[in-house]
């Protein structure tokens, strides 16, 4: 199973995107706190309606707590950036993968990009800064699916 990693999310409705696409894509999700909003399960429920119901949510207190757990799962940890990486389409993903996506408004910081086992990128036109985070984690997610089956 893949498992898609939310560092610190900022906007609610971005969260409850990507928590709809996990469950219609059978993908597992992460949430590294603290987080810009309540992820109490109330809140959450006002963002991915009833799809919450149909995917493997597990909150971890902070990022020492999510890399406790995720080296003691043996999860290879691929991050999603803008800062110089590899295309997505180019990088071989695996069945277990973790994608790990930044936070909305400061992306991960330093310490997060060096314990990536693998940095990707969605090129864009130049000029431009990104796109939403959502938006990205369907695309690459898409990919790694596909590589998977």
């Amino acid at each position: 199973m893949l498992h898609l990693a939310l560092y610190q999310p900022d906007i609610p409705q971005n969260t409850g995107t990507m928590l709809r696409m996990a469950a219609c894509l059978g993908v597992a999700v992460e949430i590294i706190e603290p987080a810009g909003f309540d992820v109490s399960d109330r809140h959450l429920r006002r963002s991915g309606l009833d799809y919450l119901d149909h995917v493997a949510i597990t909150r971890h207190r902070s990022w020492d707590a999510f890399q406790a757990w995720r080296q003691e799962a043996r999860l290879r940890l691929v991050l999603a950036t803008t800062a110089g990486a590899l295309p997505y389409t180019q990088h071989a993903f695996r069945d277990g993968d973790c994608l790990l996506m930044g936070r909305e408004s400061a992306g991960v910081p330093e310490a997060v990009h060096t314990a990536a086992d693998a940095r990707v990128v969605v090129p864009i036109r130049p000029g431009l800064r990104s796109l939403n985070v959502a938006v990205c984690a369907a695309i690459i997610l898409g990919e790694a699916i596909r590589q998977v089956g």
